[in-house]
């Protein structure tokens, strides 16, 4: 059976230089794994967001991974065990999640990835503030952070909801949101884009790695 994981992990900044040379040079090709990418990640969606303390990587493997030299340097870590319930687009040229097509009835996470076109870039960023503005308020959200590959250019978020009609009703009914999509397609913003919804079966670890926000929006 094919699994997905998101792991995070958050070192301290004496280990920063290590956690970009294992960027740079991840093995990406393991035994067993499918698709793999690791990723810098900011606190907010600005390209001036940059957390250089906390990593991230995708998964999709046909049995459970470990990254012992990440653990190795991390002061603490998240795992989140994903099923893929919806994915449009590719990643590097790959559709690397194998929806199922299943309605959840727990939490969600959504992720979202572009490689964005550079003569559209600016025209991006300006827009990006007030739907940001909107995330954060969204009932329902109980984590958040930037996710790209490249500090510039690849850029993407990930989201974690209560339910899946916490994430819709944001997704479609905020204002600034809705006209974010509906630009899209007329503005062409993206060279590749992946958006993908997944139920979220486990999460093991500290949650504080995936910014999780105060305890009361879990309830």
């Amino acid at each position: 059976m094919t699994q997905v994981s998101l792991h995070v992990w958050r070192v301290p900044r004496r280990a920063v230089g290590a956690a970009l040379l294992r960027m740079a040079f991840a093995r990406r090709h393991r035994p067993g794994v499918q698709f793999a990418k690791f990723l810098g990640t900011a606190q907010g969606f600005g390209p001036g967001d940059a957390d250089l303390t906390r990593y991230a990587a995708f998964t999709v493997s046909d049995r459970p991974v470990d990254f012992p030299t990440w653990d190795r340097i991390a002061t603490s870590s998240a795992r989140v065990d994903l099923e893929p319930l919806i994915s449009r687009g590719t990643w590097a040229k790959r559709s690397p999640f194998q929806p199922t097509g299943r309605k959840a009835d727990g939490m969600v996470l959504a992720l979202t990835r572009a490689r964005l076109r550079p003569s559209r870039a600016v025209r991006f960023w300006r827009a990006i503030p007030a739907v940001a503005h909107e995330v954060l308020a969204a009932p329902g959200l109980l984590a958040h952070f930037g996710v790209g590959e490249a500090p510039i250019g690849w850029q993407g978020t990930v989201s974690v909801w209560r339910s899946a009609t916490d994430l819709t009703a944001f997704a479609y009914r905020q204002p600034q949101h809705r006209a974010a999509i509906a630009r899209t397609p007329a503005d062409r913003w993206y060279a590749e884009e992946l958006f993908a919804r997944f139920a979220v079966h486990d999460i093991s670890g500290d949650r504080s790695v995936l910014g999780w926000t105060a305890e009361e929006r879990e309830r």
